[in-house]
């Protein structure tokens, strides 16, 4: 049989892993420790947090969906993005993108804070600025693409040539994207990560992360790390992060065709100065006419649930500034564009109409509300 689709990668997880039973779900163990019948004899495994089964062919999966060769499943994006930075010492510059999760950023001030790991911020849009970040103690380039909250996509393999030609490594948050619509590592990136909280699970029902990576040297870095420090995806959350990849190609599908029809009813409303839309996925970003509208219209949304997360089958509309965002200082996320007008969408998976007559509806409520004396 040649390469497998990533829909049918996806549906198949966990099938056939249980010769015993023959199970087509893949069995949960919570066991956390192991039987050995004699010294040195074992079944592979020893205890849970070097190794679970569950854990084992969720990591087998995701490396099989992006392309890579070795994938950890972490308990948080959080978390993910630390095991990848455990890569990296006192004295190592990093160059990343500004417009990145505030979470993400709030972690790099405390590196730099603490271990003294140095960080330059990009736009990514003007390639010849790289140049100029380069530093003689640069390691390493972190991206997102789409970037958060201002989905603007960075062309990864112009990004990954520049940064094999001075022996940098890539990393990649693939969040917004999933492996479904982008794999970085076929684009020369060196790591990929993922909120798996987002849309790989799906549900906003687990907390996850996932580093995916395809060199051995990597592989073995990565794999004695998260050994060390224990950041381990638990069985059971594992388990839900099977499930939510089963269906994650026809989630995407629907996220992207609902957001469609999302933007297109954004960019000819009148309150909308403008919208931010990379033409894949489900996120979009949007500015509107006056701040004075966001409260009133996140107060109106029905459909829509005010939440801070994202990726999840139920539409989410998200006020960067006070949530995801909050802990960036306003001077810096306003010189880059993340200003009090500019809220973000998760589009769900509901009917396209239901999600449009509802934001109608909102701006409708909102726009009153904002001219009573």
């Amino acid at each position: 049989m040649g390469k497998l689709s990533k829909q049918t990668i996806s549906a198949q997880i966990g099938n056939k892993k249980c010769e015993k039973t023959g199970a087509v779900n893949m069995p949960l163990y919570f066991s956390t420790a192991y039987r050995h019948t004699d010294i040195g004899v074992g079944t592979g495994y020893d205890y849970t947090r070097t190794a679970n089964p569950t854990r084992d062919v969720l990591q087998e999966a995701l490396a099989e969906l992006e392309d890579g060769k070795y994938g950890f499943a972490t308990s948080s994006g959080m978390s993910a993005v630390q095991l990848v930075f455990k890569r990296f010492k006192t004295g190592d510059h990093i160059i990343s993108l500004q417009d990145l999760y505030g979470g993400t950023f709030r972690y790099f001030g405390t590196l730099e804070r603490q271990y003294a790991i140095a960080f330059s911020y990009w736009d990514g849009k003007v390639f010849d600025e790289l140049d100029g970040l380069l530093q003689p103690n640069t390691k390493a380039i972190f991206i997102e693409t789409p970037t958060n909250p201002l989905m603007q996509e960075v062309d990864i393999e112009k990004v990954a040539q520049f940064a094999s030609a001075h022996q940098l490594l890539l990393i990649v948050d693939n969040t917004f994207y999933t492996p479904i619509l982008q794999q970085p590592l076929n684009l020369g990136a060196d790591i990929v990560i993922h909120s798996a909280t987002k849309y790989l699970g799906g549900h906003n029902d687990v907390l996850a992360g996932a580093v995916i990576v395809r060199s051995d040297e990597l592989g073995e870095f990565y794999a004695t790390a998260l050994n060390e420090t224990g950041e381990v995806l638990s069985p059971f959350d594992s388990w839900l992060l099977i499930r939510g990849l089963k269906t994650l190609p026809l989630r995407i599908r629907e996220h992207e065709r609902n957001a469609k029809r999302v933007v297109q009813f954004l960019e000819n409303h009148a309150l909308v100065k403008e919208v931010k839309y990379p033409g894949r996925g489900g996120m979009i970003s949007f500015y509107i006419e006056n701040a004075a509208l966001i409260s009133p219209l996140l107060r109106s949304v029905s459909l829509f649930t005010f939440a801070e997360s994202l990726g999840g089958v139920e539409s989410l509309i998200t006020y960067p500034a006070t949530q995801t965002h909050a802990d960036i200082p306003r001077e810096l996320r306003e010189s880059y564009g993340l200003t009090d007008e500019l809220l973000r969408i998760s589009v769900g998976i509901e009917d396209a109409d239901d999600l449009v007559n509802d934001l109608k509806t909102a701006f409708e409520c909102a726009s009153k509300e904002a001219v009573r004396p």
